[in-house]
């Protein structure tokens, strides 16, 4: 004869210790905020956004006082901050990529998806965070040319010159996020800022070569009106009947769009 032993209920174990920390659901305002602190502690902000002030500011308030004052007529005020941002915007590019690829470079990649599993809520942040810490420096600088100018050359516009403080900041800023992009796909600082440059200047330089061939003007006119130096010009020019960049803006924020899509898919499917 068998017997069978019956084991008693245990009761439910109730932690020893409770959190006095509130738990709370994760949101994109989190990330944003660790990015914002990551942005504006690391040293090649600092150094990459001064160079950036220093390249537009002091070159477009040099150009100011060298452009005679006829040329204002028709022109607007920031035209000088042309010649700074041609160099300029090689500093946003640079801190784009940074901005992704030191992370994967030192490996505290780990460590942030670690905190945030949510890959998609981490890029995001970042190129919120970038495009606005981009955005305002290159307005700021722009607009200080602007009023160097104004204050300074003594001679009378009938141009609105507001609106390229807007369209020049935006052209570079969504310069900056595509490097992000690139960055972001690459995972490797130099290989992305290499990209970035090619992406810069060959459809500047092409266009000389390619003229030599027939078949190839129309490719040679579109690169020659939709590089980054056009577009800039464009946007300074303030002469309605050459176009004012618009297009140009249109094209790279297309781009853009398409590169952090890119850089999205990447990321989900690829391991750290």
């Amino acid at each position: 004869m068998t017997t069978t032993q019956q084991i008693p209920d245990q009761a439910p174990r109730t932690p020893s210790y409770v959190s006095p920390i509130p738990i709370g659901r994760t949101h994109l305002g989190h990330a944003l905020a660790s990015e914002w602190t990551k942005i504006r502690s690391v040293r090649s902000t600092l150094w990459t956004l001064g160079v950036f002030l220093a390249l537009v500011v002091l070159i477009g308030c040099m150009m100011a006082g060298l452009v005679g004052a006829d040329t204002y007529l028709n022109t607007p005020y920031t035209m000088p901050a042309f010649f700074g941002l041609l160099l300029g915007q090689m500093c946003l590019v640079s801190l784009g990529v940074l901005v992704v690829s030191s992370e994967y470079g030192t490996g505290m990649i780990r460590t942030t998806f670690t905190a945030s599993p949510q890959r998609h809520r981490v890029l995001a942040a970042k190129i919120l965070v970038f495009f606005a810490v981009a955005f305002v420096t290159a307005a700021v600088a722009i607009a200080a040319v602007g009023l160097y100018a104004q204050l300074t050359v003594g001679a009378r516009t009938n141009v609105n010159w507001v609106p390229t403080v807007f369209k020049g900041a935006l052209y570079v800023s969504l310069l900056g996020v595509l490097a992000l992009a690139v960055g972001s796909m690459m995972r490797h600082s130099a290989g992305a800022i290499t990209t970035m440059l090619g992406v810069l200047l060959v459809p500047a330089i092409m266009p000389a070569f390619l003229l030599f061939n027939d078949g190839l003007v129309d490719i040679a006119q579109f690169m020659s009106d939709y590089n980054a130096i056009s577009a800039l010009s464009l946007i300074f020019e303030g002469d309605r009947s050459t176009g004012t960049g618009g297009p140009q803006i249109a094209l790279l924020a297309t781009l853009t769009v398409l590169a952090c899509a890119g850089a999205f898919a990447v990321q989900a499917n690829r391991d750290v």
